[in-house]
């Protein structure tokens, strides 16, 4: 498989090209880091974006859901469909209020999706999700029994249609305001874990997982 995604008319980037990337390496980063993606797709004349969670597996991104959900039925019908995916790094305060902006890095993906209908290809990519979620959690938890797996739709979708756009550095002011007793700069944000909570109903003596004690954010 090339180290780049070739781009296509969908995927070249219009809007300041330099910052956009076919890496994919870098794609799959940005992917495997982050949580939630919205996914783009059109219902008769309604366009509709909806958030949900994924994983990626190889060259392939991972959707899961209820079987009833209508994003999934609407896609099991191999419709065109827009994923997108961001992490904020900083907030950019420049001198002027016009260039004030994000550090990002995000990631867009066309195609169509397919139904994984295979029981093992299905188990795995719950596994996927799963560990996507927190690594290691799998072996400690309960499989999907097998009438969570009928009523539960899995979904792939091919990254060969990718692109990534990412935004770092300082803010970038007009010349002339680079005079102004303003100051500018960069606050970095983070994704941080917190000390676990445990659920009000974990029976006593059952101690905090490896998977849980030892997260930490990517």
């Amino acid at each position: 498989m090339s180290e780049a995604i070739l781009p296509t008319g969908k995927t070249k980037l219009k809007r300041i090209p330099k910052r956009g990337s076919f890496d994919r390496t870098t794609i799959y980063q940005i992917l495997d880091e982050a949580f939630v993606c919205h996914v783009g797709f059109t219902i008769g004349e309604q366009p509709v974006v909806i958030p949900t969670g994924y994983a990626r597996v190889g060259d392939d991104l991972l959707i899961h859901g209820s079987a009833a959900s209508r994003m999934l039925r609407a896609m099991a019908g191999e419709v065109d469909v827009c994923v997108t995916v961001t992490l904020i790094d900083g907030l950019v305060l420049a001198r002027s209020a016009l260039h004030h902006c994000l550090n990002y890095r995000s990631v867009m993906i066309f195609g169509r999706a397919r139904v994984l209908s295979d029981k093992p290809e299905k188990v795995a990519a719950l596994r996927a999700f799963t560990e996507h979620i927190i690594p290691r959690r799998w072996d400690e938890v309960r499989p999907p029994n097998v009438q969570e797996l009928k009523t539960t739709m899995v979904l792939t979708l091919s990254l060969q249609e990718a692109s990534a756009k990412i935004r770092t550095g300082a803010p970038v002011d007009d010349e002339e305001d680079y005079a102004l007793d303003v100051w500018a700069g960069v606050i970095p944000l983070t994704l941080s874990a917190g000390e676990p909570i445990a659920d009000g109903r974990v029976k006593e003596g059952v101690p905090i997982p490896p998977s849980v004690s030892k997260y930490k954010c990517a």
